[in-house]
């Protein structure tokens, strides 16, 4: 655990990009079962004589039941529920080159602008540019390098990652840069355009994840021109090695043979849910517990603590588990219903979303939790 001791550090503003796309679980199941329903046909015989698993068919209620998901949002959405695609279907936008300019730059310079509004600041005043996401759309250049030229902003920037816990790990990396006195106002962006990632054609996966970007102005807070800014009292990191969690896109997938390596679901995402809320939730809660004993804080000196958004069932068993009772909308609000899983974008769009109510001296933590393992946790202080 860190404490801020040489100098006071808040977040003095936040931005939230949300995709164009809305695609309701009617909308998923469907186009899921219009691909199974015609797999299945094609493939009759093979299935008939036992060479082949039938595609099972896919319900709104399983939907809404294993996840608490209603809704998300994406980039590409008609594609993915086209039957015949099922995959995200990029469309570049015009640029000098033949990348196009990122489907993530888009979203990034949406979701940082309103967070350079709140603070009251703009681009030049900025020193420190981080890009901490789960996805990135590509490896170089930097996708932070590109954000800081768009914005023009000064000093450096640079792209990290750590799973679902990018942001909360994206913003101790920027309070260490405050700290060390290499910068004094830090934008993190936490960009997770990662419905490509997914396999569309598993019916256990294929309505978990939703596009998102997040921002905050991280900034010593003797600088801030923010009226609302949250003082971070300390925060505490935690990694532990999982294949549970995984996606496998990488230069591997270049030295693979076959013209199907694309279609692979090695590549995309995937995971071993059960043993994921079996050894996960307990490490978060003892986690969080942990932390608040640390800086001699109960559980009742929370207002609110904002969770990552990965399933409803996870949420509420921590939630149930450190609170001692059924967690609500005010002690642990809950945005996945209609953003799905964004990844490390979840838990910052819980705190964009559900801040504006607090009062000077109120606390709450921030905590991410996901693929690493990792769990990043921010004891934060509205001032």
């Amino acid at each position: 655990m860190t404490k801020n001791i040489e100098k006071n550090i808040a977040i003095t503003g936040t931005g939230l990009f949300v995709p164009p796309c809305a695609i309701s679980n009617e909308q998923l199941v469907n186009s899921y079962n219009g691909y199974a329903e015609q797999f299945n046909a094609d493939n009759a015989e093979a299935i008939e004589n036992g060479d082949l698993e039938a595609m099972e068919m896919s319900d709104v209620a399983f939907v809404e039941k294993a996840s608490g998901i209603k809704n998300r949002y994406m980039m590409e959405g008609e594609a993915v529920i086209d039957p015949a695609l099922l995959r995200a279907r990029l469309s570049k936008e015009a640029d000098d080159d033949i990348y196009g300019e990122p489907v993530s730059l888009k979203m990034s310079l949406g979701a940082a602008r309103e967070a350079m509004e709140q603070a009251n600041i703009s681009g030049e005043d900025i020193d420190l540019v981080i890009f901490s996401s789960s996805v990135w759309e590509r490896i170089v250049p930097s996708i932070a390098c590109e954000i800081q030229n768009k914005l023009g902003t000064k000093g450096f920037a640079y792209d990290m990652a750590m799973g679902c816990s990018s942001a909360t790990f994206g913003m101790s990396a920027a309070m260490d840069a405050i700290i060390s006195g290499m910068a004094s106002r830090v934008l993190v962006i936490t960009c997770e355009y990662i419905t490509p990632l997914m396999n569309h054609r598993d019916r256990d996966s294929h309505f978990i994840f939703g596009d998102a970007a997040v921002a905050m102005i991280v900034e010593d807070e003797s600088i801030s021109q923010a009226p609302n800014p949250f003082r971070v009292i300390s925060r505490k990191l935690f990694t532990d090695f999982s294949k549970n969690i995984r996606a496998g896109f990488g230069t591997r997938m270049m030295a693979e043979e076959g013209d199907d390596v694309m279609e692979n679901p090695d590549w995309r995402f995937s995971q071993s849910g059960r043993t994921v809320f079996r050894e996960l939730i307990p490490a978060v809660i003892n986690h969080v517990k942990t932390h608040l004993s640390d800086e001699e804080l109960e559980v009742s000196d929370l207002r609110r603590m904002w969770l990552h958004q990965a399933n409803i069932h996870m949420n509420q068993m921590a939630g149930r588990k450190l609170l001692g009772e059924e967690p609500t909308m005010d002690t642990s609000p809950v945005i996945l219903d209609e953003f799905a899983n964004t990844a490390g974008a979840g838990v910052i769009i819980a705190f964009h979303k559900h801040r504006a109510d607090f009062k000077p001296g109120e606390v709450g933590v921030i905590c991410s939790f996901g693929a690493g393992y990792s769990i990043g946790s921010l004891l934060v202080k509205r001032i």
